[in-house]
């Protein structure tokens, strides 16, 4: 009898009563339910249990059981479902045969809540509807998915609390997998709704990798007492101790092989031992237990096994598609029969297999022409209409042979995946297309085609395994040179340090007498690794890079991204003064609406390093957010994070750090989910702005060992730019000219050497190295010259100000006139900072409150706690005492918390938050109920006033 009908909760028990009982056991850490806990289990039942009880109280949680086939995983989710009967349960379990059909295990959970959809802000059902094709539409933003399964649990726990258990989790889909582990993540780190519980099954190997991190139990064999008497209570008669001992010692206390192992032995064996000779042998314990199913299998009648065959091959466990099946194959009703008086199978509403080995061994045991047959049945019983994708699935898995029509509609079907955001299951697709495509041109394509949706979907190895096979068949000239694309494609994605440089130049070189376009593609992708390569690149570099572009032939129709890829070569090969103009133009070409998504996506990002570069503060806002909204609406994975790490430095220098940390979160968030290995730029920044000093150090010099082993000089020159800011802000300037001289000695890191010139000119105006000083501000001069924007000219201003010479005064003035043109908020309270010390420094007491007040109160608003601090110092060396801002409201709440309170105070609903930030209402509404209690507040009309009193624009 399954354990969720010998535990199940009496119905009469109220839900005050309840709560109160769930309450006890998660205070006093045990549980008073009358229910059994599974032999040698009772630590892990007993997690189970408070994680049920936390989630009836409102919590959240995840547990993640790890262990081998057998050792009673689906016997603790069993478990867990009756523990949670009175809760709703969500239930999935992943299939071995199963195709990589893009969410289809994730459809399969959510099945039940799907009624909810219009409960989701408007962008977050698009893309659960378009994922499930429900609708037609764009390919939904995977980031966007796994929001919008955080907010549909969310709006399932309103009526009460979410159980979802996940059993053989590493059969499931990749683009299900990968949602599910994402919204595992901001379970564990309460960022989603209460009410929420997510129990996870997944054995060793390389798929468990995805759940790596997350809280979890760690299964092992049953201690001996516990194993003896299991083996014990599954033997009816006498059992001779040296049959015990040999499979207590084949079973190492595994709970399967103990319960299966005694039904593999004679009666005379298992009453009177092995015959003389026996050996326990060499087989693992898994294959010990698939040779005994294989045995069982092998007893039953010939249309049995066929039967129990198609079963296993049809992932869903739909009845009556496999009696259509099995119509087709000639089996009648009484085959199911042995299969299920053996135990093998049970068919109710679902097909129901004992144990997934048996499913495996069902179907690996029959030949290829029995797995051949079935696989045809399912593909006739199948609506072609209805399911098209598993269709042809199952014809591609019934072909003999190469077989045009199915390689076709395998192609039709990697189309609709990828119009579902589904990048595995059209690689997938792809790949099975290609064995089956008799012409050998059309197979390296379609194998080529396979090979960069594996890339894009994160599946380096497979897609770089792929192009190995793929490189040995009969290419020519263009079809080589792709392959030479994808794999630095391939380094580049895999690391974006050095190694991806050479292959790219490379692959360019290949391309252009082929195709200029496509070379010019892959010189920007050798831009993009040089510039991430920085002063670490090894031959070529950046200006070897722009040495080859520049000879280049021009395409017949130019693109936005190739005049901007040119204006960059004569960049790194003219330098600054020369290439402003065709930059500006290049930068200009890009603010604009029209861009097709694949050119923004591709370039939006390098021009928005551009106009860093040019200091044009305007342009960067505007390229940075029309960057991160077509990522994010275009369902650009891979692109998403970069596209938020390059925001999130816009308000940094705007002073909107809230803002900043939510895009950090989202940063973090979005890099896991699209699996890729990226520094976390926007993280290093925001801590360099915060200037909480120990931490960040800590951190900063972790990222910096990182980014070295990885080859990433710029990400090192940015951990110097960050430690000089950092110390800059404390007042620590031999500290701050020594990282400054390190993030500045390399010209070919563009914004990151930019932005330490500001930081070494003013470490070293304060350390008596007035000649570095004094040739920074003239380099930051002679940029101001070429681009002639405020934030330019402004910040020259302040850096030759610091020099002390006779203009200063009139420059340091300039200077805050500028910079309060623009929206950089930091720079002009920066630059009142240096303006108040310098009128300190000079005596003129009076005059120096008035800069340095509007400095540190600008900071102090900003949450620029060093800067604030230095600021608050020099004012009360002026003779005005000012307290240190107690760390009440404005630092009880988090970032997140202060972005939200703001968005609420400015009149938007928790709905129009949540869509905003890409969170759940549920989340949005508790983060505000956490602000309500900090803040002593009882109503939302009362937010503008409370933040305001906390020097917070509401």
């Amino acid at each position: 009898m399954p354990f969720r009908e010998i535990w199940a909760s009496p119905a009469t028990e109220s839900a005050a009563s309840v709560r109160t009982r769930c309450l006890e056991e998660v205070v006093s850490g045990r549980t008073n339910r009358p229910r059994p806990y599974l032999r040698g289990r009772r630590d892990e039942c007993e997690v189970l249990d408070r994680l049920v009880a936390s989630a009836r109280l409102g919590g959240h949680g995840v547990v993640v059981l790890r262990g081998a086939p057998g050792i009673g995983k689906s016997a603790l989710l069993e478990y867990v479902e009756a523990a949670a009967a009175d809760c709703r349960i969500l239930h999935v379990a992943g299939v071995e045969s199963q195709m990589e059909l893009a969410f289809a295990g994730l459809q399969e959970l959510c099945e039940p809540l799907l009624h909810m959809l219009d409960r989701l802000p408007g962008p977050q059902a698009d893309a659960l509807a378009t994922a499930f094709g429900l609708r037609e539409g764009t390919p939904p933003n995977q980031f966007l998915v796994g929001l919008a399964t955080s907010t549909l649990l969310s709006e399932g726990a309103k009526d009460g609390p979410v159980v979802c258990v996940v059993d053989d989790a590493q059969w499931l889909d990749q683009a299900s997998v990968r949602t599910l582990a994402f919204v595992a993540r901001r379970l564990t780190a309460q960022s989603i709704a209460h009410s929420v519980a997510l129990v996870v099954a997944v054995r060793p190997g390389e798929r468990a990798k995805t759940w790596a991190g997350l809280p979890g139990l760690s299964l092992h064999g049953l201690a001996m007492p516990d194993a003896r008497e299991m083996l014990e209570s599954a033997v009816s008669g006498h059992l001779d101790e040296r049959v015990r001992d040999r499979i207590l010692a084949e079973s190492h206390g595994n709970p399967l092989a103990l319960l299966e192992l005694p039904r593999w032995f004679t009666a005379a064996e298992l009453s009177f031992g092995p015959a003389p000779g026996a050996t326990v042998g060499k087989r693992t314990l898994t294959g010990r237990m698939e040779e005994g199913f294989r045995h069982e299998v092998e007893l039953l009648p010939h249309d049995s096994r066929l039967l129990l065959l198609t079963a296993a091959a049809e992932p869903l466990g739909d009845v009556r598609l496999l009696w259509r099946a099995a119509q087709r194959l000639g089996i009648g009703v009484d085959a199911a029969r042995s299969a299920e008086e053996a135990g093998l199978i049970e068919l109710r509403q679902t097909v129901r297999f004992r144990h997934p080995l048996v499913r495996s061994v069902a179907y690996r045991s029959a030949t290829v022409v029995e797995r051949q047959a079935a696989h045809r049945a399912l593909a006739e019983a199948t609506d072609r209409q209805a399911d098209p994708d598993r269709q042809a699935w199952h014809r591609a898995s019934a072909a003999t042979g190469p077989d045009e029509a199915v390689a076709a509609q395998l192609e039709h079907s990697a189309d609709r995946a990828l119009a579902q955001g589904g990048l595995a299951a059209a690689a997938a697709f792809l790949e099975r297309a290609a064995v089956l495509t008799p012409n050998a041109a059309d197979r390296v394509q379609r194998r080529l085609n396979a090979a960069q949706a594996m890339m894009q979907a994160g599946s380096l190895e497979a897609a770089a395994q792929l192009l190995a096979v793929t490189e040995h068949g009969p290419l020519d000239e263009l079809q080589r040179a792709r392959v030479d694309v994808l794999r630095a494609q391939i380094g580049l994605a895999a690391n974006q340090g050095r190694e991806a440089l050479p292959l790219l130049v490379g692959a360019a070189r290949r391309l252009e007498p082929l195709d200029v376009e496509l070379a010019l593609e892959s010189y920007v992708d050798a831009f993009t690794a040089a510039w991430f390569a920085g002063h670490l690149a090894t031959d070529p570099g950046a200006m070897a890079v722009a040495l080859m572009v520049r000879d280049v032939p021009k395409p017949s129709q130019p693109r936005r991204g190739d005049d901007l890829l040119r204006a960059l070569a004569v960049l790194f090969d003219e330098g600054y003064q020369t290439a402003a103009p065709m930059l500006r133009a290049a930068v200009q070409a890009f603010d604009s609406d029209d861009i097709p998504v694949q050119e923004a996506v591709r370039f939006l990002w390098l021009a928005t390093v551009v106009a860093i570069d040019l200091r044009d503060g305007k342009a960067w806002d505007q390229l940075a957010r029309r960057h991160l909204r077509i990522a994010r609406a275009s369902g650009a994975v891979s692109a998403l994070p970069l596209a938020l790490n390059s925001r999130v430095f816009v308000d940094l220098f705007s002073g909107d750090l809230p803002a900043a940390a939510a895009l950090v979160h989202e940063a973090e968030a979005a890099t896991e989910l699209a699996q890729i290995r990226m520094t976390p730029y926007g993280a290093i920044g925001l801590a360099a702005f915060e200037g909480r000093d120990d931490h960040t150090t800590r951190f900063l010099a972790s990222e910096r060992r990182d980014a070295a082993a990885r080859g990433e000089g710029l990400s090192v020159s940015l951990t110097h730019w960050a430690n000089a800011l950092l110390s800059n802000s404390h007042g620590r300037y031999p500290a701050a000219l020594e990282s400054a001289r390190a993030a500045a000695a390399h010209p070919e890191e563009m914004v990151v050497r930019s932005w330490s010139l500001v930081e070494l000119v003013e470490a070293a105006s304060r350390t008596g190295h007035s000649a570095a000083a004094a040739d920074a501000a003239e380099q930051l001069a002679e940029t101001a010259r070429a681009s002639g924007t405020d934030w330019a000219a402004g910040v020259a201003a302040r850096s030759q100000a610091q020099l002390d010479g006779p203009r200063a005064e009139e420059l340091y003035r300039e200077a805050v006139d500028r910079l309060e043109r623009t929206n950089l908020r930091v720079e002009s309270a920066r630059a009142r900072l240096l303006y108040g010390e310098w009128l300190r420094r000079a005596g003129r007491r009076l005059e120096a409150r008035e800069q340095l007040r509007s400095s540190y109160d600008a900071m102090a608003a900003m949450g620029l706690e060093a800067f604030a601090g230095r600021a608050r110092r020099e004012l009360n060396a002026t003779g005005e005492t000012v307290r240190r801002q107690t760390v009440d409201t404005q630092h009880e709440l988090t970032a997140q918390e202060l972005h939200i309170a703001r968005l609420a105070a400015s009149g938007l609903t928790n709905a129009e938050i949540a869509s905003e930030l890409f969170i759940s209402p549920r989340t949005v509404e508790w983060h505000i109920r956490k602000v309500f209690t900090k803040l002593r507040l009882t109503a939302r009309r009362q937010l503008g006033d409370a933040l305001r009193g906390i020097n917070a624009e509401p």
